[in-house]
């Protein structure tokens, strides 16, 4: 599991920073991709790095403003192209409502017609996806307009059978190995009884990403990113102009700390952040945020981020 950055800028495309996206790698664990908004140019960005579009399978879309949507239609479209004679998969698109009247008006308008289906879920709070691997929820947040933000949640990890362990004591593969990772107690053809909990690896606890969008800071954000590996918070503006923040319901990195550190989360990456800050800026951004919450990262476009798994015993 790996966190992409396609784009980390806010409001309009920069020289050094794209508008908002960023893709949630899932390739070890359902050899897919999930996006999280579509800013424009988010194809052009997708070509510098290695994701084949044919493998994103979900689109989430926080809101409907322009730097986060302007470029769904093209990707939506070019993606019929991918993969010669073989169509790409189905495609799922989550957002507020309102955003399958935008991109199948594009369509319509542009007569674009697509080799794949697409199925669009209009977001309402509370679980809008759930299969055996992951659960992803979301909520409202404290915008001009409606913007959510997404809880990811993996599954847990059984342990992993010690299958060395009981090949050297000469117990036969088969069914029994089944039978003994569910913790069962089996009893050998030679009398022998065998423990399954004793050849049964520790549990991994599944991970948690969080990624919001736009967003003033709220009581949500806070809900949302409880106990996360990773907390994605948008930092528009550094701290001495919250007035101005609230004004244009965004956040500091002092808010964005905050909610770090009130959420306990693992590690904090700060994105969205405006053009005006360069260089030495960006650094004073992230060390106003540290001076709330230690573990922080300024994203940059192209980022590749790993989620590792926590190691046993290791503080949430």
């Amino acid at each position: 599991m790996e966190l992409e950055f396609l784009g980390t800028g806010s409001g309009v495309p920069a020289k050094h920073r794209n508008v908002s996206s960023v893709a949630l790698r899932l390739l070890d664990e359902r050899n897919a991709v999930w996006l999280f908004d579509c800013g424009e140019g988010t194809q052009m960005q997708i070509l510098n790095t290695t994701i084949r579009p044919r493998k994103i399978e979900k689109i989430f879309i926080s809101h409907l403003h322009g730097d986060h949507i302007f470029g769904l239609p093209g990707l939506v479209s070019s993606r019929s192209f991918q993969g010669g004679e073989q169509p790409p998969g189905p495609l799922e698109i989550y957002g507020p409502t309102g955003v399958e009247e935008f991109v199948r008006m594009a369509l319509r308008l542009s007569k674009t017609r697509l080799n794949y289906p697409i199925k669009f879920i209009e977001m309402k709070e509370g679980t809008i996806f759930k299969d055996a691997q992951f659960e992803v929820s979301c909520l409202k947040l404290a915008h001009g307009i409606d913007s959510y933000g997404f809880r990811i949640v993996e599954t847990d990890y059984q342990g992993e059978l010690q299958v060395e362990a009981l090949k050297a004591l000469g117990v036969p593969a088969g069914p029994i190995y089944g039978r003994l990772k569910r913790g069962e107690t089996v009893t050998l053809a030679d009398g022998r009884v065998i423990n399954g909990a004793d050849f049964v690896g520790q549990p991994k606890k599944g991970r948690i990403v969080t990624i919001l969008g736009d967003t003033r800071y709220c009581e949500q954000s806070i809900e949302l990113a409880k106990d996360a590996d990773v907390l994605i918070h948008e930092s528009t503006y550094q701290k001495s102009e919250v007035t101005m923040a609230r004004k244009h319901f965004h956040s500091t990195t002092e808010q964005a700390a905050t909610v770090a550190k009130k959420a306990n989360v693992r590690q904090l990456i700060l994105t969205h952040i405006s053009a005006r800050y360069l260089g030495k800026d960006v650094l004073m951004l992230k060390e106003e945020a540290e001076a709330i919450f230690p573990n922080v990262f300024i994203a940059k476009d192209f980022y590749v981020w790993p989620i590792p798994f926590k190691e046993q015993g290791e503080a949430k």
